[in-house]
């Protein structure tokens, strides 16, 4: 399109017949020359074809950032750390791909989110890796765990924010909440759905929020990001009892069976519910964990002999989502449950329907499956009870009391009560 100036990154408009569109110019890729393609405000990609287009005009040429910038500390403003780790909230468009792609460096980050500067002076920044969420394994939970402990053991640091993708998100939030022992200090995830160069962004005020948490007294593994589709506030969520709710809202992350630990916006912090207070105990880094879990959801019909899969892999623990108040079907689970509980695998059982708790007491049923020896776990969400069991089977001196290692509320993944 040079005829018409337009070059990949510009935004520009696009003159059809009877329609006219408005988006970031994109590079057709060899298989599609014959089509313009454009990146829309609302963040998905259309395609024209060039016969159609009376005309393309650049509304806006394309400026990369290269600069990098001066990270001014101001004495008076207390001292955070960042731990960088990759997600939506460290990328940008790729003008040439219309996908997104990393940030370089921290400074070209902080470029995009100077609010973050508004409570605290960023004085460490670790980046460990750089990984969308859906890559990262336990492995990458332990690097994360210590890494944060070493900034929280720190005395000039008063908290620690963590900059990640929102896939497995509640994932690793769990994992940090049993990982770091004795916390003393806040230990603040945050996310962004869109993108840095989108308008709609919701990283800035995520940011802002999550600094405004990280200087505050609460000391948890915390989740902080919108709490409405408005720029308005952020909810504050406890790691273990948080989960994404929806694929593309900005709101997508909830508490489940519990209420938000605090409402925090761009100049308040407000408490809504209870939690540990920071202190003076040095951290404790204890990040032990057995790959050899499993997380399986029961559906009407299935075969029990999908256990049997797990076990002649080696598996030391299976988390099965079942049905209702902790149900499945009798024929064939009962006595395979049993038969693998026997031979030490552990089995543990969560609730389906995502809010409400487990009673097997009700049905018969339930108290059948009770006796197998399978664990029920109460209210704790399946993603949580996953890492959990990961966590605790990775400890040989709790061999005989998994049970009641599982059934400890360690970092408040069991919920003394419903309140939702």
């Amino acid at each position: 399109m040079e005829k018409n100036n337009a070059a990949p990154g510009d935004y520009v408009q696009i003159s059809l017949m009877k329609e006219i569109y408005e988006g970031v110019f994109l590079e057709a890729p060899e298989s599609e020359k014959g089509m313009v393609l454009l990146k829309l405000d609302s963040g998905y990609n259309i395609g024209f074809n060039r016969k159609d287009i009376i005309e393309i005009k650049v509304l806006r040429k394309f400026k990369e950032i290269k600069q990098e910038i001066e990270i001014k500390k101001n004495r008076e403003k207390p001292n955070i750390a960042m731990i960088i780790t990759g997600g939506t909230i460290s990328s940008r468009l790729d003008p040439k791909s219309g996908a997104v792609s990393w940030l370089t460096s921290p400074s070209q980050l902080f470029q995009f989110y100077p609010e973050i500067f508004k409570y605290a002076n960023v004085s460490r920044v670790e980046v460990p890796f750089m990984k969308a969420s859906e890559e990262m394994t336990s492995k990458d939970w332990q690097k994360i765990a210590r890494v944060a402990e070493k900034l929280l053991n720190d005395e000039n640091i008063k908290g620690v924010i963590i900059t990640h993708g929102t896939d497995t998100l509640h994932f690793t939030s769990a994992a940090l909440s049993f990982f770091l022992r004795n916390l003393n200090k806040p230990v603040v995830l945050t996310y962004s759905q869109r993108s840095s160069d989108r308008g709609s962004s919701d990283a800035t005020l995520n940011l802002e929020c999550a600094a405004l948490t990280a200087i505050n007294d609460i000391a948890e593994v915390v989740l902080v990001g919108h709490a409405t589709e408005n720029d308005d506030y952020c909810n504050v969520l406890r790691g273990t009892k948080v989960r994404k709710m929806h694929s593309s809202r900005r709101d997508a992350f909830k508490s489940i069976n519990t209420e938000p630990l605090a409402k925090v916006d761009e100049n308040t912090f407000t408490k809504l519910g209870n939690y540990n207070v920071r202190g003076k105990t040095k951290v404790k880094l204890d990040a032990k964990f057995e790959e050899k879990v499993a997380l399986v959801k029961f559906y009407p019909g299935q075969d029990a002999s999908i256990l049997d899969y797990y076990a002649k892999k080696g598996y030391k623990g299976i988390v099965i989502e079942v049905l209702g108040l902790g149900h499945l079907i009798r024929k064939g689970w009962l006595k395979k449950i049993k038969e693998l509980t026997k031979k030490g695998i552990i089995i543990c059982a969560t609730c389906q329907t995502i809010y409400g708790r487990l009673d097997p007491y009700v049905y018969s049923t339930g108290r059948e499956l009770l006796e197998t020896g399978m664990i029920y776990l109460e209210n704790m969400l399946s993603e949580t009870a996953f890492v959990k069991l990961g966590y605790v089977l990775a400890h040989p001196e709790w061999k005989n009391k998994i049970r009641e290692k599982m059934l400890e509320n360690f970092a408040g993944e069991i919920s003394d009560r419903l309140e939702k």
